[in-house]
């Protein structure tokens, strides 16, 4: 387990809208009031179509409505090592193993909790 990011699956198996956003705002506590943990990592798919699921548009719509409420929240696809919001992210926390990190991973949203 890492000690900074906290990884939730809410893609597998699938789950109604209103699940998805229990799921989502149950993790964000934890991380919110845990002594070590600093980010959210949220597997949530990118739906067979190839232009992006509906559970994908459930957690990005949430992170939207909660913006406020977080550092920042990258989005897979720019998730990396030459994205500036990433390289603020882990000078500021620190480095961890992340195998999303070079792969430009649309299936993923990392949000950064204040």
């Amino acid at each position: 387990m890492n000690p900074l990011l906290l990884t939730i699956d809410v893609a597998h198996p699938g789950r109604r809208a209103e699940e998805v956003e229990t799921a989502l705002l149950d993790a964000w506590e934890d991380v919110r009031n845990s002594p070590t943990l600093r980010v959210l990592k949220i597997i949530h798919g990118y739906g067979s179509g190839g232009k992006g699921g509906a559970t994908r548009e459930v957690v990005r719509n949430w992170a939207f409505r909660r913006q406020g409420r977080f550092r920042s929240v990258l989005y897979g696809e720019q998730y990396g090592l030459h994205d500036p919001a990433t390289m603020e992210l882990r000078r500021e926390i620190g480095q961890y193993p992340d195998p999303d990190l070079t792969m430009q991973n649309p299936g993923v949203t990392i949000i950064w909790v204040k």
